[in-house]
């Protein structure tokens, strides 16, 4: 296991906060976890320093604070994110190769049960404390948002959405679940009860929009968008902020108690940071450097910690053909599975 530590200072500035005139400092761990497989989300578990990452068939669950590997999840094919219901102890993943769920426990890392989810597309995950519900959120034709029971694992309800390309989803902790549509750059208000589509709010001047995340004590909803990622008023839909960032995002950290928003650009190979000053202030505080690729993010609102994972991927074989028409370009060997804390 390689370990490096990359420590950046910054003079924060800010009128009205406790930081003026002091250097925050962030400083970025990094080990190679190894395994294989690609990524996409990751998630960490509150309080605990553990952090699920996914690994395209399976799930890698590390120990944030030390980079060590602490268990594995098998058996989900070609598998997005992993969803957290703590008040049953239970996890769940959406596996796109075989369109299903896999609802796991929390304690021993088992397999439950696996629930059919037929619309297929399944992508993006999280868990509505509200309405005590697993929310999934899919690449479907149409798209739609797609409501478990956090405790029995089963279906309980269904959303269509204007967009066939949902990204992130976030609750007001009232009833109110806000999706982000990253083809037609909307989010969609659905009510968490009764899934019902409430409404479609235009997010200009964001682009893209697939991370996001919701601050209750100001109704605030952040969406992380390539370039120019957004603020928006959960009471009017009316955009009150922007933030510049990086491109290349794919998901947003929000640590709720620090008021710091994580913004990680893939394409740039950085986390902009960001703090709420007030409902519609907001300012830049770091640019912290990761490596490229590294485009989602998880954060730990207890610990105040950040966590992205990317592989490294080495040179292509020898005599590798080009790839055909329409089809990605290959990708070389695994040569350095990265996973990142960034501390302050």
């Amino acid at each position: 296991m390689t370990r490096q530590t990359l420590t950046a200072a910054l003079l924060v500035a800010a009128l009205g906060s406790p930081s003026i005139g002091r250097a925050q400092t962030f400083k970025v761990d990094k080990w190679d976890i190894g395994g294989t497989g690609g990524t996409d989300y990751l998630v960490a578990e509150p309080g605990t320093g553990r952090v699920f990452v996914s690994r395209g068939t399976h799930v890698m669950v590390i120990d944030g604070p030390t980079g060590k590997v602490l268990g594995d999840i098998p058996d989900t094919p070609r598998m997005h994110g992993i969803g957290l219901a703590p008040k049953w102890n239970h996890g769940f993943t959406t596996n796109a190769g075989d369109s299903s769920v896999t609802m796991f426990d929390l304690t021993t890392l088992a397999a439950i049960k696996k629930t059919p989810i037929k619309v297929g597309g399944l992508d993006g995950i999280m868990y509505d404390d509200f309405s005590d519900r697993i929310i999934l959120t899919n690449h479907s034709r149409p798209g739609t948002a797609v409501a478990l029971d956090a405790n029995s694992g089963e279906i309980v309800g269904t959303a269509v959405l204007e967009d066939n390309a949902p990204e992130g989803a976030a609750s007001d902790g009232k009833g109110k679940l806000f999706v982000n549509n990253e083809s037609k750059s909307t989010i969609q208000v659905l009510d968490a009860k009764t899934m019902k589509v409430l409404a479609s709010w235009p997010l200009a001047p964001c682009e893209g929009p697939t991370g996001i995340a919701y601050d209750r004590p100001t109704d605030r909803i952040f969406s992380g968008c390539g370039n120019k990622s957004v603020v928006l008023d959960a009471n009017t839909g009316k955009v009150v902020a922007s933030i510049t960032n990086g491109d290349g995002v794919d998901a947003l950290g929000y640590d709720d108690s620090e008021k710091l928003i994580y913004i990680p650009a893939g394409d740039a190979g950085n986390v902009v940071v960001v703090r709420q000053d007030g409902p519609n202030k907001y300012t830049t505080v770091a640019t912290v450097p990761t490596m490229k690729g590294a485009k989602t993010i998880a954060v730990d609102p207890i610990k105040h910690v950040a966590y992205l994972f990317q592989p490294e991927y080495g040179p292509l074989p020898a005599g590798t053909p080009a790839p055909a028409a329409g089809q990605r370009a290959p990708r070389g060997p695994i040569v350095g599975a990265w996973f990142f804390a960034i501390t302050h």
